[in-house]
């Protein structure tokens, strides 16, 4: 059962990666321009990690646990709402399109950055479905630093401030 859930995990981010590029490609053909790309291999750092300290974690013999499962399905639910508020401007890199203001609908209408509350809340909550409390603890402190920049350069980008140093 382990090996199932990680596997519909990485399934699940993968298919998230073809999603993103596809409407990158598409923003970047009408005008957009990315910022702040320098940092963008450090997430694959980071998540790549993120899901090899599980592999191991779950090959040492992890149990799955039913409520931090049931718990990573209602984040999933949450992921949903905010791709579909972004809809074809959902990407996982920042791109900025000229004339276009930020999303204010769905879950933007009560977070600034609900996706990177997702990200942040998967990221911690995963591994706890297999008691694996400290990848939880590490990866979170891996990327909440990470997660801190990128929306600073968002911010910057929107506001026409430029790249943060």
């Amino acid at each position: 059962m382990a090996w199932l859930v990680l596997g519909f995990v990485v399934a699940q981010r993968l298919s998230e990666l073809v999603i993103a590029r596809r409407n990158a490609t598409r923003l970047l053909e009408q005008g957009g321009r990315e910022v702040a790309a320098g940092h963008y291999p450090l997430f694959f750092v980071v998540h790549g990690g993120w899901l090899a300290a599980i592999a191991a974690w779950i090959a040492a013999g992890a149990e799955v646990n039913g409520a931090f499962l049931g718990l990573y399905v209602l984040i999933l639910a949450f992921r949903a709402w905010v791709m579909l508020a972004l809809g074809r401007r959902w990407t996982t890199r920042i791109l900025v399109v000229p004339g276009e203001a930020p999303v204010r609908r769905g879950p933007y209408r009560f977070l600034r950055h609900p996706n990177y509350a997702v990200v942040a809340a998967e990221i911690a909550v995963v591994p706890l479905i297999f008691g694996a409390w400290p990848v939880a603890l590490v990866f979170t402190l891996l990327n909440l630093p990470l997660t801190l920049w990128r929306i600073r350069a968002e911010e910057a980008a929107w506001s026409g401030a430029g790249t943060p140093p």
